[in-house]
C-alpha cells in the first residue's frame, strides 16, 4: 500500500508532468505573486523604511501587491513611511506591474541578446491578450517604446507644473513616478493628500487624466491604430472601435452623471466654480476607471455618486492595457447581447460586425465570476471589520477593480489602513485577481490537464 502511494506521487511530481500541467494562465499567476513576494522581500529591508516607521510583514505584503497589481491602495504614507529606496522600490514594482513580468523579462532578455522560446511568446500573449504569438516579440518591443515615450511626455508636462511648487530636482522626481504611476493606472501620490492641492490646474488634471486613458485602453488599440495609420490595414479592428467607443461613453456619461449628483453638495465639488466642477468630475469619472488619484476627499459624495464610482471602476479599463476590472469590451458584449435578446435578434451585432456567441457566453461568465467573487469578498470583509457597509463595498470594488479610490480612513490612508490583519488579506486577494482577472484566475485554478474526447446529448431547458 505505501509503496504504492510512493509510486503515485512519484508520478504526479514527474518534471514531465509538472510542465503539462503548467498552463499559461497558472504561470501567469506564478510569475505576478513571485514578483510580489519580490517586492515584500525588498520593502522589509531596514532601509526601505523612514526611522521610527517600522511596517509590519502583512502592510509590506498589502503595499506590494497594491503596487504590482496596479491598484494604488495604500495602508502607509509614501511620502513619510518610505525613504527614496523604499520610493523606488515601489515605482519599479508599479512599472513592472503594468508592464507584465513576461514582457519585462523579455525586455530584460532582448537587451542581453537571449533568443525568446515559444514557451515565452505564448505566456506573452496571454499576458497581452493579443489573438495570436506571431510577432509578438515584436509587438513587446513597441509596447516598451510607447511605455517609455509617453511616460516622459507626461513627466514633462507635469515637470512644468511642479515646478511652480518644488525645486528643480523635486519637481523633476515627483514628475516621474506621478507618470509612470497614472501610465500604469496605479494611483500612486508622493504628495500626502494625493493630487487635492492640484484641483484646479487644468495642465496636471488633464496630463494625468491622458496618461490613465492611454495606459488603460491597451497596447492592442495603440498597434492597431499604428497600422491604420500607416494605411496597412484598410479598417480598425472591431476591438479598436468597440474599445474607444466605450472609453467615450464611459468617461463623458460618467463626468455628467458625477457632477449631476454633487453639484449641489458643498462638501465635495458644490463650493467651486462650475469650471472647477467640471474638472474634478471629468477627473474622478478617468481615475475610477482604474487609477485611483483624487483631487478631492472622496469621503464628502453622496451615495449616489459612490455608487456611480463603484460602477465604473468595475467595468475598469480595457483588454491589455494596465488597469482591472472585468473590462470595456466584456461590458460591452454583455450590453449588446441584452439589447439584441430583447429585440428579439438571433446575432449580436456592432459596427455592422457579429460577435461570436462563444464571446458573448464568455463575457456573461466573466462578469458573474467576478460580481461573485466582489460580493463574497465584501461579506468577509463586513464580517471582519466593525466598518460601514458602504465604506467597505466601495474597498472591495476599488481594489478588484485596481482602481485604488477608497473614502479613506480618516486621515490620508485608504480604509483598508484600518482593517485587521485578515481584512488587509482579503483586499491583497481582490487586487491580486483584479489584476490578471477573474477568467485567467479561475482557468488556473480549474483547468484540468485532460481534455474530454466526448459530449453529452443536448438537453431542452425551460427559462424566464
Amino acid at each position: 500500500m505505501v509503496s504504492r502511494v510512493i509510486t503515485s506521487l512519484r508520478n504526479e511530481f514527474r518534471p514531465e508532468v509538472i510542465r503539462s500541467r503548467m498552463t499559461t494562465p497558472r504561470l501567469l499567476v506564478l510569475g505576478f505573486a513571485a514578483v510580489i513576494l519580490a517586492g515584500t522581500t525588498l520593502l522589509l529591508l531596514p532601509f526601505a523604511t523612514t526611522p521610527g516607521h517600522p511596517i509590519a510583514a502583512v502592510d509590506a505584503i498589502f503595499t506590494a501587491t497594491s503596487a504590482v497589481c496596479v491598484t494604488g491602495l495604500v495602508v502607509k504614507d509614501l511620502s513619510t513611511d518610505f525613504t527614496l529606496f523604499g520610493q523606488i522600490v515601489i515605482l519599479v514594482l508599479i512599472q513592472v506591474g503594468g508592464l507584465g513580468y513576461m514582457a519585462t523579462g523579455t525586455i530584460l532578455s532582448l537587451l542581453i541578446s537571449r533568443r525568446i522560446g515559444m514557451r515565452e511568446r505564448l505566456l506573452l500573449q496571454g499576458s497581452f491578450n493579443v489573438p495570436t504569438a506571431g510577432g509578438i516579440v515584436r509587438f513587446v518591443r513597441g509596447v516598451l517604446l510607447l511605455t517609455l515615450a509617453t511616460e516622459a511626455a507626461g513627466a514633462l508636462v507635469l515637470f512644468l507644473s511642479f515646478l511652480r511648487t518644488f525645486e528643480p530636482g523635486k519637481a523633476a522626481y515627483a514628475a516621474v513616478f506621478h507618470a509612470v504611476s497614472a501610465f500604469n493606472n496605479a494611483g500612486f501620490s508622493l504628495f500626502p493628500t494625493n493630487l487635492v492641492a492640484y484641483r484646479a490646474d487644468w495642465f496636471v488634471n488633464l496630463a494625468i487624466s491622458a496618461l490613465i486613458i492611454g495606459g488603460g485602453i491597451g497596447f492592442v488599440v495603440f498597434s492597431d491604430l499604428v497600422r491604420y495609420a500607416r494605411k496597412e490595414v484598410n479598417h480598425p479592428l472591431l476591438h479598436t472601435k468597440i474599445v474607444l467607443a466605450a472609453t467615450a461613453v464611459l468617461v463623458a456619461g460618467g463626468t455628467g452623471v458625477l457632477w449631476m449628483l454633487e453639484k449641489s453638495n458643498p462638501q465635495s465639488i458644490g463650493a467651486l466654480s462650475f469650471p472647477e466642477q467640471a474638472l474634478v468630475s471629468l477627473f474622478h469619472s478617468v481615475a475610477a476607471r482604474t487609477a485611483g488619484f483624487n483631487t478631492v476627499d472622496l469621503s464628502t459624495f453622496g451615495p449616489a455618486a459612490l455608487a456611480v464610482l463603484m460602477g465604473l471602476m468595475f467595468v475598469g479599463a480595457s483588454p491589455g492595457g494596465t488597469g482591472g476590472g472585468i473590462k470595456t469590451t466584456t461590458f460591452v458584449a454583455m450590453m449588446a447581447a441584452l439589447w439584441a435578446t430583447t429585440r428579439g435578434e438571433m446575432d449580436v451585432a456592432l459596427f455592422k460586425r457579429r460577435i461570436p456567441t462563444d464571446v458573448v457566453a464568455k463575457s456573461f461568465f466573466i462578469a458573474m465570476l467576478a460580481l461573485g467573487f466582489v460580493v463574497f469578498c465584501a461579506f468577509v470583509l463586513l464580517a471582519l471589520e466593525s466598518e460601514r457597509v458602504l465604506g467597505v463595498t466601495f474597498e472591495a470594488f476599488s481594489a478588484f477593480g485596481t482602481v485604488g479610490l477608497s473614502i479613506g480612513d480618516g486621515g490620508i490612508l485608504s480604509l483598508s489602513a484600518k482593517f485587521s490583519p485578515a481584512g488587509k488579506i482579503v483586499i491583497c486577494l481582490l487586487m491580486f485577481a483584479g489584476r490578471l482577472g477573474p477568467l485567467t484566475m479561475s482557468v488556473a485554478a480549474l483547468q484540468s490537464h485532460v481534455q474530454k474526447r466526448f459530449r453529452y446529448p443536448e438537453g431542452r431547458v425551460i427559462i424566464g
